[in-house]
């Protein structure tokens, strides 16, 4: 099955300073942007997993649920 990166979240993700994350493609990008000491965290490596998962199996959003518990845990990091 080809991944589906632009499969939108049921509710968009707000981060801290008001951008929101719509799609897949976006949170994804959103992680693989944060500094290498956050992005390689055990925390957003199982968002990145629910992401994949999501996109390629098409399960619900619980991507959704794993990068809003990640945020908060990591204090809202943003990308640098």
């Amino acid at each position: 099955m080809t991944p589906d990166w632009s499969r939108k979240f049921d509710e968009p993700v707000t981060l801290p300073r008001g951008r929101q994350l719509v799609t897949l493609r976006d949170a994804g990008s959103y992680i693989a942007k944060l500094p290498k000491a956050e992005h390689t965290a055990p925390e957003w490596q199982a968002a990145m997993e629910a992401l994949i998962l999501v996109a390629t199996l098409g399960v619900p959003n619980a991507a959704l649920c794993a990068m809003d518990r990640t945020r908060a845990q990591r204090g809202g990091s943003r990308p640098s």
